[in-house]
């Protein structure tokens, strides 16, 4: 118990402040086979490319114990490309939707007419089209772009930034927010539960106190003595707290292991699972709107490939093919110490695409979710720390458990020959 309590004097603490297991970000790009012809009102088809992979560091900075049992801590995270790891490299071309443009599009619907034809406007003397032809590293790190100055200018306040835009701009060497968490110095079974991200108790995207509450852990590490039962973890990339379910125990590398997955009502809509009616307004189930935390713009998160989800959104489109081995998301943690051994969180983020009328840009695009990208954040213990971790946890117990009856069993003799002795005594 002493632990796996956050104390600077216990054995993981240093394992929870410069976390030593090798986090790895793959991406996979979906690129858009046929722009020419999704103009013209037909079904997009994708062509899964990469996956491109990072190694992250990850790191705590800023700590602060405070009086009341908790800490808090900003942590960091730096990616650095893999080449030997990826199939393909940044300087790749992809051709995907002018997520700029198009989430623009979409945004100003309904807004008056005039407006509408100046953004087609803008969009013409910019030379502007519904789908572009960017490098790996642009669409992810970040381009200039004159239409986001554009944008501003015609509808001010739309976009709260200027100039650049890409998808992983505020991952890399940036920070998740601030977390305090329970330290478990005064109550173990509270260990690493957050009791605040960015000195808020619950969030405010979403239309019920259910769906906004921050509940779990900062999802690093969970308190000792799990049950086979769930966990939950606060993700503020997906703006949320998510529930994962137990399935099965097992083993990594010969430690014990509680597996934890996604329920199928995790992204599901609130017709099916009316829980989830604070998240909406909903679609189809198996994909959540994120727009309330993303600027507005109309994005989607899902399983990848739409794993999990309605087929009508597998089928509004060709080239997906789900399952669970590849794009089922799942957490091994070891349930004495509430530490995970292998983990693989995978999430897919979509846009929502739509002619748009007065914006001629958008041609005659039929409205569908179309996914862009798919990424997998994956780690596991090992070397010395797993070696580590299977003496203490997994050897020396069974060493005991075996010397427990080694010891019982030289007594049994002892005691027979104490009772004789008693016997002939009397």
């Amino acid at each position: 118990l002493q632990n796996v309590r956050i104390d600077p004097s216990s054995i993981s603490f240093q394992m929870w402040k410069d976390i030593p297991v090798p986090f790895y970000l793959s991406v996979h790009f979906f690129e858009v086979l046929n722009p020419k012809q999704v103009l013209r009102g037909e079904k997009p088809v994708l062509g899964q490319r990469g996956p491109y992979v990072y190694r992250e560091y990850r790191f705590k900075t800023n700590i602060t114990f405070h009086d009341n049992d908790t800490v808090s801590y900003l942590e960091y995270r730096h990616l650095f490309f893999q080449p030997d790891l990826s199939n393909g490299t940044e300087d790749e071309y992809i051709v995907v939707p002018n997520i700029m443009m198009m989430g623009a599009a979409v945004m100003v619907e309904k807004l008056p007419d005039f407006l509408k034809l100046v953004l087609s406007g803008a969009l013409a003397s910019l030379k502007q089209e519904a789908f572009m032809n960017r490098t790996v590293g642009e669409i992810m790190w970040g381009y200039e772009d004159p239409l986001i100055d554009a944008i501003n200018m015609i509808v001010p306040g739309l976009l709260p930034f200027k100039g650049k835009f890409g998808l992983f701009m505020d991952f890399n060497n940036s920070n998740s927010g601030l977390f305090t968490v329970n330290t478990g110095m005064k109550n173990i079974s509270q260990v690493h539960m957050v009791d605040s991200w960015n000195g808020l108790k619950k969030v405010n995207y979403w239309r019920s106190s259910q769906c906004n509450m921050i509940n779990g852990t900062a999802g690093e590490m969970w308190p000792p003595f799990m049950s086979p039962t769930s966990l939950q973890f606060y993700s503020p990339d997906a703006c949320r707290s998510l529930t994962l379910v137990y399935e099965q125990s097992g083993q990594f590398q010969g430690v014990p292991t509680y597996r934890f997955v996604a329920p199928k009502t995790l992204f599901a809509n609130g017709t099916d699972y009316p829980p989830n009616e604070g998240f909406c307004p909903c679609m189809q189930s198996g994909i959540q709107n994120i727009s309330t935390c993303r600027l507005n713009a109309p994005m989607f998160i899902s399983h990848p490939h739409f794993y999990n989800a309605d087929p009508s959104l597998v089928n509004a489109v060709e080239g997906l093919h789900p399952s669970k081995d590849q794009h089922g998301l799942f957490l091994d943690v070891h349930p004495m110490t509430g530490i995970p051994m292998n983990c693989s969180i995978k999430l897919q983020l979509n846009l929502y695409i739509k002619r748009v009328s007065g914006i001629i840009q958008t041609g005659r695009i039929k409205p569908v979710v179309l996914p862009l990208l798919w990424f997998a954040e994956s780690g596991f213990i090992e070397g010395s720390v797993l070696k580590q971790f299977y003496t203490n946890l997994v050897l020396l117990p069974s060493v005991l458990e075996y010397l427990q009856y080694i010891l019982l069993g030289l007594s049994v003799p002892l005691i027979v020959s104490a009772a004789v002795l008693m016997a002939m005594k009397k």
